[in-house]
Parts: structure tokens; C-alpha cells; sequence
């Protein structure tokens, strides 16, 4: 007897093969195929139905993840046409661990079978070292944006957002916007309400459009000194909390005059300095992306009131932040 829940069998509308890479971080893996199984029916049953993946490898195969997990494909590099998309999850840069000469020859294959490919989290590395993203926009990790630089200074590569769609290449930061990548493919071939179904099972309010903002470790400086570094982190971490400075250089081991001069000298700008500019590229980032209200964004961009907010903001940007929100929503394309 069949089961009263089980949903009839239909020709999927989303197929993905994965190829996960030596060390593969296994966070990005897990986001982005659970919004695609919890896509896949429309109750939660993990059913193959709208959605169709397969892991895949050579017989036998033990993959081991970053944390240790490992897992056993159960599908072979035989044929991409029969896939919509063809992920590779990244691993450890760490390691050095190349991938095999089967999975480059495989990866080739769907590229030139038209297969669009998609590097989650380090698998842009990948890609780039198969010579698959050239001529293409690529989008990674703050985190790692200088090591895909040294090592492929002919691409273009940014971090600004959490995932790049660039015709038959996507590609993102990893962590939890691979999460938003996979929403971004449900919403496309599957529709918009099954990506909210899977994002509201996952806890989550919706998935983010590309041009979501990738948090970064400094928006608009990069650093050298390891302490100032750190410093940076801690404040990024608690930009909706009033850090008092002394207790940031306390919790450094140093003096405040001390860290002040290690920001200038290091940046060209001091703590307060900084702080200030990471909370108003935050607060005019979800002013033009985002319908909060303005109270919110100050209070979650570190601001103590939304008078005081929109006064800083008038005076960085020389407009308010309502007309800003109100230009960027004039000039937007229309879908």
C-alpha cells in the first residue's frame, strides 16, 4: 500500500552533482544541500522529487571533511548533462591537497557540455586552477580574497557580496551563503515559495539576493599588525555594542595610547575613526537593501538613538538616510 504522504514522481526540476574537494569544509556542503532537500517536496521527507543530487566520486571512496566527517559518494563522474548545475564544495587551502586528474578532466567536460558550474566556499579555487573562470567575475571569502589574488592575479575576484552569478559560473563566500546561493537556484526553477519553505524551516526569514553585503574583517582597510587586527575583529564582532575603548585595550594587553598609534600607524586612522566608518558602511548597506526601519539600523549598527544616526549619517554622506533609501529604490532596474 502505498504511502498516504509519499508525493507522486515527476520529472525533477533541479539536478546537482557534487563534487567535494580533500578537506571539504563541511558547513558549506550541509547549507546549501539542505535548502535543496527541504526544497525537493513539499512537506519534509527528504523525497528526490522537485530536487535530484547526487554526491559524486570514485568506488568505494572515503571523502573526509575539514572537521573529520567523511562521506561516500554514491555516484560516478559519468555524464554532467544529466545535471542542471555541477557544485564543488572547496577544502582546507591549508592542506595544499590537490583534486584528482578525473575530477578536473570531469569538470571540463560539463563546461564544455554548457553545464553551468558553481564553486561554494574554496571550490573557486578549484575551478580557477582548471582554468574554468577566466574571463569570469568570482566572488570569495574576504578571508581568502588575498590568496586568490597571489595565486590567480589575471582573474577578477571581489568579496563584497556573498555569492556572484556570472552566466554559467556562480560562485560564493561559503559558510552560510551557500545557503542563499541554493535559495537563489530553488526560487529560479523551482519557485519562490518552496525557497521560503526551505529558508523558514532553516530558521531563516528569506534568502538573500546576490547583491547581499559579505560581512568582511575590514571593510575599507586591510591591515598588517597582527594586534590591530585583532582589535578590528573584536569591534566588527560587537558593532551594535558601545565598545568602550578602554576596556578593547585591555582586553589587548595594551595601553590606549598605545593602540591608538598602532591603528595610525598601521591604517592611517585611528580606533574611534575606524569603528565609525564600519558602522556607517553596515547602516548605508541596509538603508538602500534592506525595509528596516531606521531605528533598528542604528540600534544594530552601534548608534544610540536614531536621531543620533541620521545626524552622523547626513553629515558622512550629506543626505539623510531616508533619501538615500528612497534614490537607491528609484534607480533600482526594473525586474
Amino acid at each position: 500500500m502505498p504511502d498516504p504522504q509519499s508525493e507522486p514522481k515527476r520529472e525533477p526540476k533541479l539536478r546537482i552533482g557534487f563534487i567535494l574537494a580533500p578537506q571539504f569544509t563541511l558547513a558549506a556542503f550541509a547549507n546549501f544541500i539542505d535548502a535543496i532537500r527541504l526544497a525537493a517536496d513539499s512537506r519534509d521527507l527528504s523525497q528526490q522529487i522537485d530536487c535530484q543530487w547526487a554526491v559524486l566520486g570514485e568506488p568505494g571512496e572515503l571523502i573526509e571533511s575539514s572537521c573529520g566527517l567523511r562521506v561516500q559518494p554514491w555516484d560516478l563522474f559519468e555524464s554532467p548533462k544529466r545535471f542542471d548545475y555541477v557544485v564543488v564544495v572547496g577544502g582546507l587551502l591549508q592542506s595544499r591537497t590537490r583534486v584528482s586528474a578525473n575530477i578536473n578532466a570531469f569538470l571540463t567536460a560539463a563546461a564544455n557540455a554548457h553545464v553551468p558550474l558553481v564553486g561554494l566556499c574554496t571550490g573557486s579555487f578549484i575551478l580557477a586552477r582548471a582554468g574554468l573562470l577566466d574571463g569570469y567575475q568570482v566572488c570569495v571569502s574576504w578571508f581568502h580574497i588575498g590568496e586568490f589574488r597571489e595565486e590567480f592575479p589575471s582573474l577578477k575576484v571581489e568579496s563584497k557580496h556573498q555569492f556572484i552569478v556570472d552566466g554559467d559560473r556562480l560562485t560564493c563566500a561559503g559558510g552560510i551563503s551557500t545557503a542563499h546561493l541554493a535559495g537563489h537556484l530553488i526560487e529560479k526553477h523551482v519557485g519562490r515559495g518552496r525557497a521560503l519553505k526551505s529558508f523558514r524551516i532553516m530558521i531563516e526569514e528569506a534568502s538573500l539576493p546576490a547583491s547581499a553585503w559579505q560581512p568582511e574583517e575590514i571593510v575599507t582597510r586591510s591591515s598588517h599588525d597582527n594586534l590591530v587586527k585583532k582589535a578590528m575583529l573584536q569591534i566588527e564582532r560587537n558593532i551594535s555594542d558601545r565598545t568602550h575603548l578602554p576596556a578593547l585595550a585591555r582586553s589587548l594587553g595594551i595601553s590606549i595610547r598605545q593602540l591608538q598609534r598602532r591603528f595610525e600607524k598601521d591604517i592611517g586612522i585611528g580606533v574611534r575613526e575606524y569603528r565609525r566608518s564600519l558602522q556607517l558602511a553596515r547602516a548605508k548597506w541596509l538603508v538602500e537593501h534592506t525595509d528596516w526601519p531606521m531605528t533598528k539600523i542604528a540600534l544594530d549598527c552601534g548608534f544610540s538613538d536614531s536621531a543620533h544616526f541620521s545626524r552622523t549619517f547626513k553629515e558622512h554622506f550629506h543626505t539623510l538616510p531616508s533619501m538615500s533609501r528612497k534614490l537607491t529604490r528609484t534607480q533600482a532596474p526594473m525586474s
